[in-house]
């Protein structure tokens, strides 16, 4: 039976497309391949035994797109994984290669904030252009004008997606979202506005980096149930600061939303110890210990449906909620 243009054309666009996954993000790489419908690309990477690691694919990826799927969270050998992986698939004859970064590691580091220091953000943005990507695709960024660090298109997603249809189902009454510091008010204001609730801020006075001196709340909470938006909780110490100082001042309940379970030294115990009835976050990046107050949603749709999109040269936009 002969085939017409159009079915072959369709054939060849979807056959184009392979997807990566490197070690740290096999979980959501393996979940993003079941909503395509597609199969996770065979990899390989040898470890050495002084920590040198090196890329292989283990199938021909000549003139495909390339979908690569890694966070770059501490410790550098995933930024370094990713890398290697981008290289390995230029020189193997890749039509496109996508970087497909939900957590983009260094994104703290966006400015000089104080003399002498770099500005890691663009460093990493270098160093992803250099090794050859020809697309992004990230999600909830630390600061937005991070997308101007690059050279080529970057599709930058927003943890809004999955968060905010939660945030519903819960069905509070008397809502009120925080934002945990002033830095961070654009973002819990796009919550507000979308869900009608009012909004308060907390302004925070740190002693150095991940030590808070003091905090304030800007608005009313009392009897309220208030949700904490952020883009990523480190350490925990602002997030449940600004939960225990809320229910202090008559919250009759605080949660938290946050894009990126960084989560890293004494967090998990804050949280536990903490006013917070739960944490919420993405799958962005894995949460390897236990707590009975962190709750993940999965992204993996999302991304998904901007990989299939992208393939199929239609607009994103319409994922955006906001």
């Amino acid at each position: 039976m002969n085939k017409s243009n159009k079915d072959i054309n369709k054939m060849d666009e979807e056959s184009s497309l392979l997807v990566f996954a490197g070690t740290s993000t096999m979980y959501l790489g393996e979940k993003i391949c079941k909503y395509l419908g597609c199969r996770l690309g065979n990899l390989v990477i040898t470890k050495f035994s002084d920590g040198e690691f090196s890329v292989s694919y283990e199938e021909s990826i000549r003139g495909r797109d390339v979908f690569l799927v890694q966070s770059t969270f501490p410790n550098s050998d995933n930024l370094m994984e990713l890398l290697l992986m981008i290289d390995a698939a230029k020189r193997a004859s890749a039509q496109s290669i996508n970087a497909v970064i939900p957590y983009f590691g260094w994104a703290r580091q966006d400015r000089k904030d104080k003399p002498r220091v770099s500005i890691g953000a663009k460093l990493v943005a270098d160093l992803l252009t250099a090794a050859g990507i020809n697309r992004l695709i990230t999600m909830d960024l630390h600061a937005d004008q991070i997308q101007g660090f690059f050279n080529v298109p970057v599709d930058h997603l927003y943890a809004s997606g999955v968060i905010l249809p939660y945030l519903q189902s819960l069905q509070l009454k008397n809502l009120v979202i925080a934002s945990p510091d002033v830095g961070g008010s654009k973002r819990a204001s796009n919550y507000a506005k979308y869900l009608g609730c009012p909004l308060v801020l907390c302004n925070k006075k740190r002693v150095k980096a991940n030590v808070i001196e003091s905090m304030q709340i800007i608005g009313d909470v009392q009897d309220k149930n208030v949700v904490l938006i952020d883009d990523m909780v480190d350490t925990a110490g602002t997030i449940t600061m600004a939960a225990n100082i809320m229910k202090e001042a008559g919250a009759k309940s605080v949660r938290a939303c946050a894009s990126h379970c960084v989560m890293s030294g004494p967090a998990t115990e804050r949280v536990e110890e903490s006013a917070l009835e739960e944490i919420v976050f993405t799958d962005s990046i894995p949460y390897l210990k236990q707590s009975s107050k962190v709750k993940q949603l999965s992204v993996a749709e999302m991304f998904a449906e901007t990989i299939r999109r992208v393939i199929n040269h239609q607009s994103i936009s319409s994922q955006y909620l906001f």
